[in-house]
């Protein structure tokens, strides 16, 4: 039987040492799914609660796992980067895997529902996504994500691209000309 490949994509986000933890999964990723799309890390106000800003990005990438296989892989690496499962819903993190994307596949009746809700919520996970993929649909409505962030609300939007420290050191690397990719690989 021929393993059917699918786009996933993935939102990561960490506050806590997220200039050790961030660069490890996206290494951690690679070895796994080969190739990724990733988009620009985005420095996000803490949403929720009171916290240290978080990194976020958006990466896709293709796999032929089945969803809850890629659950189970998502989770296991939260765990290996000290992620806590009893913590609070809003609370700080070393490292937070959504799967937000999978397919075209819906799926409202068990975890992880797909497509994950808070996309059209959370700029933090639309702006990426749309970096990434300005033509992917929501699955579910149809509508595209790219329509979705030109409609959103930016007025009290607390997000900023950035370079951070560990990106910054890579394009260091290139003098004043770094390939485009390094700057934004979407």
């Amino acid at each position: 039987m021929i393993a059917m490949i699918v786009r996933a994509y993935v939102s990561i986000g960490s506050n806590v040492e997220r200039d050790q933890h961030i660069p490890q999964v996206l290494l951690d990723l690679t070895e796994r799914f080969g190739e990724l799309r990733v988009s620009s890390v985005y420095e996000t106000a803490a949403v929720g609660f009171a916290g240290d800003p978080f990194y976020n990005l958006v990466v896709g990438f293709d796999t032929a796992l089945d969803v809850d296989q890629l659950a189970q892989v998502l989770s296991e690496l939260e765990q290996r980067h000290g992620r806590c499962r009893e913590a609070k819903k809003f609370s700080s993190r070393t490292l937070d895997l959504d799967l937000i994307l999978y397919g075209d596949l819906v799926r409202t009746d068990r975890k992880p529902y797909l497509p994950r809700d808070e996309i059209a919520r959370y700029a933090f996970m639309l702006e990426p996504l749309v970096e990434i993929a300005p033509d992917v649909r929501n699955p579910l409505t149809g509508e595209l994500y790219a329509g979705l962030w030109a409609a959103y609300d930016k007025g009290a939007l607390e997000q900023r691209r950035v370079i951070p420290p560990w990106q910054q050191r890579v394009i260091a690397g290139y003098n004043s000309h770094p390939p485009e990719s390094l700057l934004s690989s979407g």
